[in-house]
């Protein structure tokens, strides 16, 4: 077997085809890290460690969160595929949205928080996985592919129409794969003998490669980056966007992960890795403390409240968890009646805080422009 795994031919005569069967981890010979990738390592472990602590004290730092837990579902959707913006996806009435990309994306971020609020009573493992999965893709497109199990037959990665004898990638056999499950299974909760940023690289490269799921296997596996650090202390919010990166570098994404499958590259992989995190911890402390200043800045513009719970200041909070918002929802929301919302509205637009974005005069959609304008950078569509 060579240092990532070999080859296993399966079935005979026309109907034979060769599979990958992927080596436990960790790799044998062990991981060996250049100075360059040391100095990644210590620059990514550094920005992590204050991207925690802007989640500890930035204000409304659950606010910031529960925001980039649906940046990171959504662009990790994108990078299926998915055709869906920030906007579609922060939309009120998204949960009455019929469109099957923007529902994708939401079963995205649903099953995000599933699997944060799972960490806190069950340890990474497969059932884990199954259940994350199962929140993914119970209610979309996806439904059909055995939500929440394993799979039970053979898969394969390629252009639209390729077969198992030109795919380009054929993932491990049911035997191999329930073994190769059962042994990530067990270095998920082992103690790492190296830096849990390296074994994070490692979790998501074997994950991406076993491939146990006929669907949802890309979504799932960049979750599972943000699970592991969790579950290992390094992270302590789910303000780590790598998605964003890996997006942008999806074409070298993709050969890096198959570089380590045909020639034993971990070192390689681990580096643009490290990368990754480095870039998203980067982006997550200049986001957190960009979407402070900004409402922070259009929090002063707002007349002192004339009572405890003034409803224009409610408004104000609001937003920071709900960027576009409608008159009706958010009255539903607040539990204020919508006359009292509407006035609210008029005054925050009155202060260039809200701006109307449509122009029917039932239903109307207001957007907090300015906070959004940060939060925007990487979800964009690309043509």
């Amino acid at each position: 077997m060579g240092r990532s795994g070999t080859m296993v031919t399966n079935l005979s005569g026309e109907l034979a085809y060769n599979s990958f069967r992927p080596a436990p981890l960790p790799p044998n010979p062990p991981i060996t890290l250049d100075d360059t990738s040391l100095k990644l390592l210590l620059q990514a472990t550094r920005h992590i460690q204050e991207l925690n602590a802007v989640a500890q004290y930035v204000p409304d730092a659950k606010l910031f969160a529960s925001l980039y837990v649906r940046k990171e579902a959504l662009i990790s959707s994108q990078i299926e595929g998915t055709q869906c913006t920030l906007d579609d996806l922060l939309d009120p009435d998204v949960d009455r949205n019929t469109d099957l990309d923007v529902e994708e994306a939401v079963a995205s971020v649903r099953a995000l928080w599933h699997g944060l609020e799972l960490l806190e009573t069950m340890p990474l493992c497969n059932r884990f996985l199954r259940d994350v999965h199962e929140v993914l893709l119970s209610s979309t497109r996806g439904s059909e592919r055995n939500p929440g199990e394993f799979r039970r037959s053979q898969n394969w990665i390629g252009a639209a129409g390729c077969t198992l004898k030109n795919a380009r990638y054929v993932p491990p056999n049911l035997d191999d794969m329930n073994e190769a499950l059962a042994s990530l299974e067990r270095y998920l909760n082992e103690t790492p003998e190296i830096d849990a940023l390296v074994s994070a690289a490692l979790i998501h490269y074997q994950f991406e490669t076993i491939h146990p799921f006929l669907d949802g296997n890309g979504r799932i596996g960049r979750m599972l980056i943000q699970f592991y650090l969790i579950s290992q202390g390094v992270l302590a919010s789910p303000m780590l966007s790598v998605s964003y990166f890996l997006k942008r570098n999806q074409v070298e994404y993709y050969d890096r992960m198959s570089d380590v499958r045909q020639k034993g590259t971990y070192e390689q992989w681990v580096r643009f890795f490290l990368e990754a995190l480095d870039a998203a911890a980067v982006d997550g402390i200049a986001t957190a403390e960009a979407l402070s200043q900004v409402h922070e800045e259009n929090r002063a513009l707002l007349p002192p409240p004339r009572r405890a719970q003034d409803a224009t200041h409610r408004v104000f909070d609001h937003l920071g968890a709900h960027p576009i918002i409608s008159i009706n929802r958010t009255a539903e929301e607040l539990g204020l009646s919508y006359n009292t919302v509407a006035n609210a509205v008029k005054k925050l637009m009155g202060l260039g805080i809200l701006r109307e974005t449509t122009n029917a005069a039932r239903n109307r959609v207001f957007a907090y422009e300015s906070y959004l304008a940060v939060l925007r950078p990487g979800s964009e569509l690309v043509d």
